[in-house]
């Protein structure tokens, strides 16, 4: 068997100076995270105490299962020094709280809108992509009025979710894409996979609605809405 050789370049070609190679080598490792940030990092500031938030969405938001002062838009008031009003309606669709965020906006102007919707839509097996559709209005109107805005995931209705298992719905991860606005995650998911944390199947008591409020305070931080 005849030993192997080692491969020559083709004649008249001439081999990359290793120069040459180190540099080309350094300057993607040096584009590749500025890239990568200008993909995937919202743009955000803090919003200041005593500035006014709105907290926009259904029974999880309105506290049902627990009472109005444990609801956590008023946690979150406690625990950010602003204004946090609960605009939160029990039952609500994704396409009735947009038909009431035009009003909320006007009356209130607030600084940052937290959406949380969609969890009724899935219940009643609504179509996802109006629901997708009416989320992005949401956020969008929100932010045209001169408001940051935080997208709060809501779990999907799934087998696994009958057993516990919750994970939240794809579309919340693809809208804070398309959208570029910040994404808390696995809030609600975290919250009422745990029986200690429920009032029911589908909502959380008070101390469920304290953790939610707590770990969207660290999302708020992280994603730089406020301060550390």
């Amino acid at each position: 068997m005849k030993a192997a050789r080692e491969s020559q370049p083709p004649q008249g070609a001439t081999r990359p100076s290793r120069r040459s190679v180190l540099a080309a080598g350094l300057m993607t490792a040096l584009l590749a995270p500025l890239a990568a940030c200008g993909r995937k990092t919202p743009r955000t500031h803090i919003v200041p105490p005593g500035a006014t938030a709105l907290a926009l969405g259904d029974s999880l938001t309105s506290g049902v299962g627990a009472s109005a002062d444990t609801a956590y838009p008023t946690v979150l008031q406690h625990l950010t020094g602003w204004k946090v009003i609960n605009g939160g309606v029990s039952g609500d669709t994704s396409a009735q709280a947009l038909n009431r965020l035009p009003g909320l906006l006007l009356q209130h102007q607030p600084a940052l809108v937290i959406v949380s919707i969609g969890g009724n839509d899935f219940l009643r097996r609504q179509n996802a992509a109006a629901t997708r559709a009416n989320i992005v209005r949401i956020c969008s109107e929100a932010r045209a009025s001169g408001a940051q805005v935080l997208l709060v995931a809501v779990p999907e209705l799934s087998l696994m979710a009958a057993a516990g298992r919750l994970s939240d719905h794809a579309l919340y991860e693809e809208v804070a894409g398309e959208l570029k606005i910040p994404l808390h995650s696995k809030g609600w998911s975290g919250v009422l996979a745990q029986d200690r944390l429920r009032s029911d199947q589908i909502h959380a008591n008070a101390a469920g609605y304290e953790q939610f409020a707590q770990g969207l305070v660290e999302t708020l931080k992280t994603t730089g809405l406020l301060a550390r």
